[in-house]
């Protein structure tokens, strides 16, 4: 059953319940006030009466034996010159006394009942009579059959607009609904991307927002995929390649290797088990299962040993490579060989587009829970529309450059995962001929679950 059809049924049963109860306590609540009006009319008369024919009933030995003889003498007496017609029932409802012109029928029915009481018990009913009761009697009825008709019409009427309204009610909510169906079913076919129309600020519009972002992220994580299989396949296919013609060319040639022409083949190897080593990094990173052999480490020292390595690059490059540092505290919880490796990757990107640059490595704190580390270099910087991606795998900003001046694009991957791991953060931010920043910020005596 859908959403719709079980709405309109829910809302159509609560409004026709409501409806039936207001006019069943309506009509009872009309009943008993007009009926205390009309007792109200002749609310002397039927007293009298009344305390006179309890009296005769307990000075009778609780009987109504004799009540016509007392009745005739009395009745004068009390109603003078009123043209008066009672009807008297005993307890068990049958009829001892019968007084006046007007037929019994029309006395029932236009009468005014009262029950009468002795000693807390239900003795009989008394039910009177004239020309004024009669008047009211016919008043209190017409009111209560026109008071019925029309609650009976107006339920009608409410219903059957209520329906109506339910019906437009129950489309109009679950519209958003029905319109992201399809493209559920859309996305579930593998249609990734597809954004589903927001035409409302409510919960609605909500649902239709968040599915628009994650169609949006199963878009990029599905191209990610793809571009990582393609580039995977490249990646490995060139150094196959090399490799395979190499072998073959030794095989036709059938003739002694001197060593130096293996030399190529195993830089291809090198490259080959590098690549598959990178990645298998990767993915252990991302999916949070790198091991990490955390201890205190000072990464002011960590980071002159990592400066001191790059020196020789940097001289043979015209590059000025510094350190510097404002903290005081620099021991940090962390993996001083996967640190080292973060920052290895950064210098050398770092050296490479700083040729005849500066390149700045500065240590600072911020704040009393993290420790900021920011590698700044003068070299030609990154255009904005590059940064988004240079922590995706296999990204190049130059697609022409050299596979062996440019690297396989994982290094900045690795070192965006390995930070996450150890629960900090890393950041770009250039200007094109002004060069770029990457900061990384890392916290104070963090250690995993399981130390």
């Amino acid at each position: 059953m859908s959403v719709r059809r079980k709405l309109f049924i829910m809302m159509i049963t609560f409004i026709v319940g409501m409806g039936v109860i207001f006019a069943v306590v309506t009509q009872f609540l009309m009943r008993d006030v007009l009926q205390v009006m009309v007792e109200a009319s002749r609310q002397d008369e039927i007293g009298e009466i009344s305390q006179s024919l309890q009296q005769f009933y307990q000075t009778n030995g609780d009987t109504w034996t004799g009540i016509e003889t007392y009745w005739a003498a009395h009745l004068p007496k009390m109603m003078g010159e009123k043209d008066v017609s009672v009807i008297l029932m005993a307890a068990d409802s049958h009829v001892v006394l019968t007084s006046g012109d007007t037929p019994s029928k029309r006395v029932q029915t236009f009468g005014i009942r009262s029950t009468l009481m002795l000693g807390g018990r239900r003795i009989g009913t008394l039910i009177y009579h004239d020309a004024g009761a009669e008047v009211i009697s016919q008043l209190r009825i017409g009111v209560l059959s026109s008071t019925r008709f029309l609650l009976i019409i107006g339920t009608f009427v409410f219903v059957l607009v209520s329906l109506f309204l339910i019906y437009w009610l129950a489309h109009r909510l679950t519209a958003p609904l029905r319109a992201l169906i399809p493209v559920l079913d859309r996305l579930g076919k593998g249609e990734y991307g597809i954004q589903a129309p927001v035409t409302s600020q409510d919960e609605y519009g909500k649902v239709a927002e968040s599915f628009n972002v994650m169609s949006a992220q199963l878009e990029q994580a599905e191209s990610l995929r793809r571009n990582m299989a393609a580039d995977v396949a490249h990646e490995l296919r060139t150094p196959l390649t090399i490799i395979s013609g190499k072998l073959e060319l030794l095989q036709q040639e059938a003739r002694p290797l001197p060593p130096e022409e293996l030399l190529p083949l195993q830089d291809e190897l090198i490259r080959l088990t590098r690549l598959v080593d990178d990645l298998h990094q990767l993915s252990l990173a991302e999916a949070k299962k790198l091991p990490l052999e955390r201890k205190p480490v000072d990464m002011l020292r960590l980071l002159e040993r990592v400066v001191d390595h790059f020196a020789p690059d940097a001289q043979r490059k015209d590059v000025k490579l510094s350190l510097h540092s404002t903290a005081e505290n620099t021991v940090l919880w962390v993996d001083s060989h996967r640190m080292t490796q973060v920052f290895y990757n950064l210098l050398t990107n770092a050296i490479r587009y700083a040729e005849g640059g500066e390149v700045e490595v500065l240590i600072e704190r911020q704040g009393d829970q993290h420790l900021h580390f920011s590698v700044r270099d003068t070299g030609m910087g990154i255009d904005a529309s590059h940064l988004p991606f240079l922590f995706e795998r296999f990204y190049r900003m130059d697609e022409a450059r050299a596979r062996n001046s440019g690297g396989m694009g994982l290094g900045l991957a690795i070192a965006k995962q390995l930070i996450l791991a150890h629960e900090g953060t890393i950041e770009v931010s250039s200007q094109l001929g002004e060069g770029s920043v990457f900061t990384v910020s890392l916290p104070f005596n963090k250690r995993t679950a399981s130390e």
